[in-house]
């Protein structure tokens, strides 16, 4: 495969579109970073429940065992304070929970975000330049090799109006095997790929 052209006007421009792809991949995978960082931020309240929780769990549990050593009424109320220490408990699930589904979506963000950015260069900047690469890279190998193959295809993808600058029927022209025909027509298509006719141009 052969990535870039020879002629500079086709070089310049596929390495303004390999730099404007390159900043946009990076691009997407910063705002893929933001995007998790902002989210991993909302995490906050949701520590701030466990804690909470823990600390009325902790206190409660302290004062029901302090209670419990009364005589008499001592379990009674240390049983009254149950509910309160399940509250602070359920407290901690509820920002345990809380803190994970953020945490999910924050990853998943880090994922979607620059994935959703990357569709143009997915779809569309990397299938172009892997054709390309495929085309030019037969080229080159048939220019010497079989500059014939180079003629039917620009006999099959060249618009006639162009076709018919090289010779007034040039199908019938490579048929008979014009060598000059042949070779501007190869021209033709080396051109259209930004490559040089011969390699030592």
């Amino acid at each position: 495969m052969r990535w870039y052209a020879e002629r500079p006007d086709r070089i310049a421009r596929q390495v303004v579109a390999d730099v404007v792809a390159l900043l946009w991949t990076v691009l997407a995978v910063t705002a893929g970073v933001a995007v998790h960082d902002g989210l991993s931020a909302l995490r906050g309240p949701g520590d701030s429940l466990v804690a909470a929780g823990g600390r009325v769990s902790d206190t409660f549990t302290g004062v029901a065992g302090a209670v419990g050593s009364i005589p008499f009424i001592g379990s009674d109320l240390a049983r009254a304070l149950d509910p309160a220490a399940g509250a602070g408990t359920e407290l901690v699930a509820a920002g345990r929970e809380f803190g994970d589904a953020v945490g999910t979506l924050a990853t998943g963000a880090l994922v979607v975000v620059p994935l959703v950015m990357l569709l143009p260069v997915l779809l569309g900047w990397l299938p172009l330049r892997l054709r390309y690469a495929r085309r030019a890279g037969a080229a080159v190998a048939a220019r010497t090799a079989a500059p014939d193959l180079l003629a039917v295809r620009a006999l099959s993808r060249v618009p006639v109006s162009r076709l018919v600058r090289v010779a007034p029927d040039p199908a019938a022209a490579w048929r008979s095997g014009d060598p000059a025909v042949v070779a501007a027509l190869a021209a033709l298509e080396l051109s259209d790929l930004g490559l040089h006719a011969r390699p030592h141009d």
